[in-house]
């Protein structure tokens, strides 16, 4: 089946494209992902997404179309989802650090994301390190649960189409709008999930915000650190969550500002192994947490609390 109607009405340039509906965009996502289009095709297709830019109500369609095509993972509880796809360049790769503290104090904690990166450490890598490989199956991801453990799914796992229009990315050079809805996704079933969003432009920033509020979407948004979902070691970015769309000052923060009093004390090398050693270290209380990763933890302890009082009101 061909998309060339749609390519043509997405292909105009930043300023003659046009936005799809909705429904296009479910529609040709799905055509996307079946593999029902060229290579040829595909490559179009991501490289002008990438030049317009989504609207809110595209990454909607796209997601639904993942949505149709990922592993339902069911919970009985709310939980919180970390998607992890940009990994480490210059920063220790954290995201473990926060899956496991949030895991520490009781919280379900649902990562995905790829196992590897050529030019940067993965979530999947410093797991593996950490003696917590990722799991394929819903089953593994429930005896992780069981040991009070985040579980880290593999992509290629959860959404093998998804997985296979990120791998686009290495032959065209560019990420595509497979990478914005793989950091989207909510795969949980039977329970409501706090997906935390990064950001690195304010512009695409406020765009999942207005994805939050017209899907009624339970979210944490933040810009993230070298595109992943943790804060800033170094200086507390701000965070605003959202409550099924709705905006919650109580359960956000400000940017912080001003110079800086501390620095935390971090590895001098990103490599897998030397952030888990620092992670293992942090956990065991010989280290301290960053202080703004720390502030993240408590925020997010806080959305779980909301997420099920409301939950709780709305079953009375």
């Amino acid at each position: 089946m061909s998309i060339a109607s749609t390519l043509k009405e997405i292909g105009r340039g930043a300023n003659g494209a046009r936005s799809l509906t909705l429904d296009q965009a479910r529609e040709v996502m799905g055509q996307v992902l079946d593999g029902n289009v060229s290579d040829l095709e595909i490559g179009a297709f991501a490289i002008a997404m990438r030049m317009k830019g989504e609207t809110a109500e595209e990454l909607a369609g796209f997601l639904a179309a993942a949505h149709e095509r990922c592993v339902a993972i069911p919970s009985d509880r709310p939980l919180v989802i970390l998607p992890t796809y940009n990994g480490a360049r210059r920063l220790p790769n954290l995201t473990p650090l926060l899956a496991l503290r949030l895991a520490q104090e009781g919280a379900r904690v649902l990562v995905h994301g790829p196992l590897q990166d050529p030019k940067r450490v993965t979530s999947a890598e410093v797991f593996q390190s950490l003696g917590l490989p990722a799991v394929r199956t819903v089953q593994e991801v429930e005896r992780a649960w069981a040991r009070h453990e985040p579980a880290f799914m593999r992509i290629d796992a959860l959404c093998p189409p998804l997985a296979r229009l990120l791998d686009v990315r290495w032959v065209i050079g560019l990420r595509n709008s497979g990478h914005t809805i793989a950091k989207m996704l909510n795969p949980v079933r039977g329970a409501r999930a706090v997906r935390v969003s990064n950001y690195t432009h304010p512009e695409f920033g406020q765009l999942l915000a207005q994805y939050a509020q017209n899907e009624r979407a339970d979210m944490l948004l933040l810009r993230g650190t070298e595109g992943e979902p943790v804060a800033d070691p170094r200086r507390l970015p701000r965070m605003d969550f959202t409550l099924a769309g709705v905006p919650q000052a109580e359960l956000s923060c400000p940017a912080q500002e001003g110079a800086l009093a501390h620095l935390p004390v971090l590895p001098r090398d990103n490599d897998a192994a030397t952030t888990a050693h620092y992670i293992q270290s942090v956990l065991s209380g010989e280290k301290p947490a960053p202080a703004p990763l720390q502030r993240q933890v408590e925020l997010l302890l806080g959305t779980l609390a909301a997420v099920q009082d409301e939950a709780v009101a709305h079953s009375a």
